[in-house]
């Protein structure tokens, strides 16, 4: 589903990826770790185009994105949701959600919203109310439920555990299964609590200084718990 090939990039004339390739195949939660700083977030900011592509391939539904629009990754079923539960604080749950499918029909708008609020209910409770006033796992679900108004073919997500409460922590992961499982969606995670994302991937690579360290299955590190402490020194 989603192929990079040797990517090259950075911000202005500070390269952060070398030579880095990786795959997500249909179905499966491909996890991104690695020490801070390596490049990890860098990673889904190519993949939807917000940084453009210095040297290498992205090709997705075996077809060339390099540096699409954002706005046409996402027509072509590509969503990101950033780092840090971002919500438009000053907006309803109901109005994020809208906003999640601002390219849709109304009719088509309604249908999506209802299939969200399936997943999270929670926020079936709370569709009137302000965001900025939801608890932080709240609002981390609501982040996931607007990325998820597109239907999209491939979700991006960059720490999604991020300032949550450690006993959040595994319902957060917990959904990320169930929207796995049940939209048949494939996801590529950038995560830290790398026991807690290993434990629902089906494949995992880890970055060190931008370049590839590892690639594999999750149970490799699991089960090595020397090799994976090395990944990080």
């Amino acid at each position: 589903m989603l192929e990079l090939i040797n990517i090259n990039t950075g911000y202005e004339k500070k390269q952060v990826l070398f030579n880095l390739s990786l795959k997500v195949e249909k179905g499966e939660i491909v996890s991104i770790i690695g020490p801070n700083g390596s490049g990890k977030s860098t990673i889904l900011k190519t993949v939807c185009g917000l940084i453009p592509i210095w040297d290498g391939e992205v090709y997705f539904n075996n077809k060339n994105i390099n540096n699409n629009q954002p706005s046409k990754n996402i027509a072509q079923g590509i969503t990101f949701a950033p780092q840090g539960n971002l919500v438009f604080d000053e907006l309803s749950v109901k109005e994020n959600l809208e906003i999640g499918g601002y390219l849709l029909q109304k009719n088509k708008l309604n249908e999506r919203m209802e299939n969200v609020l399936k997943i999270f209910p929670i926020l079936k409770e709370r569709i009137k109310q302000i965001a900025g006033s939801l608890s932080g796992g709240e609002k981390q679900m609501l982040a996931l439920g607007r990325a998820l108004i597109s239907e999209p073919k491939l979700l991006l997500l960059d720490e999604p555990s991020l300032g949550l409460a450690p006993k959040l922590l595994n319902e957060v992961f917990q959904k990320i299964v169930e929207i796995n499982e049940t939209m048949n969606l494939s996801i590529l995670i950038v995560e830290q609590k790398v026991w807690e994302v290993l434990k629902i991937s089906h494949q995992v690579y880890s970055i060190k200084l931008g370049k590839n360290s590892f690639g594999g299955k999750p149970d490799e590190l699991l089960e090595d718990k020397e090799k994976l402490k090395n990944l990080f020194l």
